[in-house]
């Protein structure tokens, strides 16, 4: 009680001439408590504190959340919407000049109905992001459904979240990221976590991690590299990129041969543990070693530890879920807490950690090729007719679903689509195999980009509109837990930029739309309507009001009316929700990695996070400190390996794969294994390991293989002087 005074009166202390406002950092799925200091004199934001009263990172932020606020005032801010006079310059910086909003929605206006006149509303297309608020993902998906009335919209978390959202609705029928509170994590017995670099990509995390060793539980971690947290886990499964399916069976094989099966809630709760069983007898300590390259003791050592915690917790990122398979190995590691019964209740569970901020809000509320508000599913005319009534449209008026990212890029190389409005994404540096994407940008005939910075994507746009940042605006956003946070605003936008929302309702305003959308005045009544079209989806957040969340430090959805709480639990009654109640445990036959290494491609490829910096880098690369600590990509190389190409510690080499190449300064460590090579992801132009990646799609998610190619090193001939 002392500690929580000290930091109140801390946090109570107000220099002279500012005012703190309360919010949430911008940038990952851990949503950390933040106080922005913000001069009352200027208006302006000119610094951050942490706060400590938000119960899920108490005061605890990283080198990216202490320097977020930089993004804001940042002398790279665009001021002024751009036009590109000089098409032959698209795909650089070049060519544009600055133009009044007039001229620039007059000119978007134009070509927008133009193209739409000459090739049908779907030539037009909208890709969008997750680092905006619910309200902003929303809205999105209406106008580009009810604005352009086009089918064809996805958004980046089809590079980041769908493995893991096509896992939870495949095995739970419904997708919220964690299926416990965060505040449980420290109080279980065992933490079994797979594919996640948590020290450097969720670091706020690690001090509830340490708390389960601490108190005399156990740590497992899956994960080819020795990253921090692999360092000291009890058990590291060093296992080669993309094999973590074969692993979770093993895994599950053990524990029912073990005896670690609940056969109560497995009978009553769940569906497909026989036929599950049965497919992963084969996978032995000894088959799973074949293939993963893991040891049989440590596998039998992990099966143990998990099986016999009374509480445990599985969770995974990216790692597992960026492959071709991303869905099956989700789905597959859920298989582990319904066989033993650790779900549905504290302490015990499935959860994911999230990548971007709002990339459990984003998409669940309608910018998914498929989806609508509340998780509903656009294929369900049920769910058509519920959310036409909210937007004023008739059902036929609906699109149809639409394609995944990747594959909207496939059709605008095929001249389908045409037209491009993009915003929060920069799929230029963040897409798998760039030399297509880029390509397919180069080739549109016409391109729109929205931010607040001139991106690597922006450099491809023939209109550049500004936008703001998340401290310009207010709205919600859901953190990785499924907690519905609230956003506020702490300065006015700069220059003449101005919100996504607000863009999108001037825009539909002047294709002819506006009788849908010009009754938005403020992001509190996109919040209105937004609460209302996702009420009685899955994903109901009708009951969330802004009141609600700062009242109780955030809502847990499904939250349905004014008297629920939320649900921070999920499956407390042993409820799923498929149609009869239970759970599908699935039976998942092994699948190895869409390119498995050869005579000519020995080497496996993955890519990660560093801690400095966040998914394309187009807002920390420009924060001095995070740039200094971080300036340019590397690739990580075992000593074995480095010797066998007579390569040095911070040499050049060229990395290749079947798709590209490009050229990295050598980290040699033994944190990695011998066969494979890692670079971090959040650089632009040449020094993109994107220009490598593998664009195979999972048939379920459509994500991409980010993690797992053949690759091969060249050594770089020694320039004579």
């Amino acid at each position: 009680m002392q500690r929580d005074k000290f930091f109140k009166e801390i946090e109570n202390l107000n220099h002279p001439n500012e005012k703190l406002i309360k919010t949430h950092c911008s940038y990952c799925g851990m949503q950390c408590g933040m106080n922005l200091r913000v001069n009352t004199q200027t208006n302006k934001i000119i610094g951050v504190e942490p706060r400590y009263d938000w119960p899920v990172t108490v005061g605890k932020m990283c080198p990216k959340g202490v320097t977020a606020y930089q993004q804001t005032n940042h002398t790279d801010r665009l001021l002024k919407p751009l036009i590109r006079d000089d098409a032959s310059l698209k795909g650089t910086k070049e060519g544009f000049r600055e133009a009044s909003w007039e001229e620039a929605y007059d000119l978007i206006v134009k070509k927008f109905e133009g193209l739409q006149e000459n090739h049908g509303k779907d030539s037009l297309s909208v890709f969008s992001g997750v680092s905006m608020t619910n309200e902003k993902c929303y809205l999105t998906g209406k106008f580009a459904r009810v604005g352009l009335q086009t089918r064809y919209i996805d958004y980046n978390g089809r590079f980041c979240m769908a493995s893991a959202a096509g896992g939870f609705m495949r095995s739970f029928g419904v997708d919220r990221g964690s299926t416990v509170p965060w505040t449980d994590l420290h109080e279980t017995d065992c933490l079994f976590i797979a594919g996640s670099n948590t020290a450097e990509c969720h670091p706020t995390s690690m001090f509830r991690v340490w708390a389960v060793q601490e108190r005399g539980g156990y740590l497992i971690v899956a994960d080819p590299r020795e990253t921090p947290i692999a360092r000291r886990a009890d058990v590291h499964l060093d296992l080669r990129p993309g094999t973590d399916l074969a692993l979770a069976n093993g895994i599950l094989n053990l524990l029912i041969q073990n005896g670690a099966a609940d056969e109560d809630f497995v009978n009553h709760h769940t569906n497909g543990f026989e036929e599950t069983k049965e497919l992963v007898k084969q996978f032995t300590p000894e088959y799973t070693s074949e293939i993963t390259g893991v040891a049989p003791e440590k596998i039998i050592k992990a099966a143990e530890i998990y099986g016999k915690a009374p509480n445990a917790i599985v969770m995974f990122a990216r790692g597992i879920e960026q492959q071709h398979k991303g869905v099956d190995n989700v789905s597959a590691y859920v298989n582990m807490a319904l066989v033993t019964g650790k779900i549905g209740r504290p302490k015990s569970g499935v959860a994911t950690f999230t990548g971007q901020g709002n990339g459990q809000g984003g998409r669940e509320h309608g910018q998914k090729a498929d989806a609508l508000p509340g998780y509903r599913k656009i294929t369900n005319p049920k769910h058509v007719e519920e959310v036409s009534k909210v937007w004023g449209i008739k059902p036929e008026e609906m699109p149809q679903a639409g394609v995944s990212a990747y594959e909207m890029f496939e059709l605008m190389d095929q001249k389908t689509i045409r037209g491009l409005y993009l915003l929060c994404s920069n799929p230029a540096v963040s897409a798998p195999n760039l030399n297509f994407v880029r390509k397919a940008l180069k080739g549109l005939d016409f391109m729109v980009c929205v931010d607040f910075y001139l991106s690597e994507s922006a450099e491809f746009a023939d209109v550049v509109l500004p936008t703001t940042t998340w401290s310009e605006d207010e709205g919600t956003v859901t953190n990785l837990e499924g907690r519905i946070i609230k956003i506020n605003k702490a300065q006015e936008p700069i220059g003449e930029s101005k919100t996504d929302w607000q863009i999108q309702v001037e825009l539909a305003e002047r294709l002819g739309r506006g009788k849908y959308f010009s009754h938005l005045k403020t992001a509190r009544d996109v919040a209105d309507e937004f609460r209302l079209a996702s009420k009685g989806g899955y994903a109901d957040y009708f009951g969330a009001t802004w009141e609600k969340i700062d009242a109780q430090d955030g809502v847990f959805w499904p939250c349905r009316d004014e008297n629920d709480k939320g649900t921070p639990h999920m499956f407390l009654d042993k409820k799923f929700y498929h149609d009869d109640g239970k759970a599908k445990i699935c039976a998942l036959p092994y699948r190895p990695p869409a390119e498995e290494p050869d005579e000519k491609y020995p080497l496996r490829l993955t890519t990660g996070r560093v801690v400095y910096h966040y998914l394309s880098g187009n807002q920390t690369r420009r924060i001095q400190f995070l740039r200094d600590m971080c300036p340019d990509p590397y690739v990580e190389i075992h000593p074995e390996t480095a010797a066998k190409y007579n390569i040095e510690h911070e040499e050049n080499i060229r990395l290749f794969t079947r798709r590209g190449e490009a050229e990295y300064k050598v980290k040699i460590t033994e944190a990695i294994r011998k066969d494979t090579v890692f670079v971090p992801y959040h650089f632009g132009h040449d020094q993109s390991i994107n220009l490598l990646t593998n664009a195979a799609l999972d048939p379920m998610s459509r994500m991409p293989e980010f993690k797992a190619c053949a690759a091969e090193i060249q050594k770089l001939e020694t320039k004579k002087v």
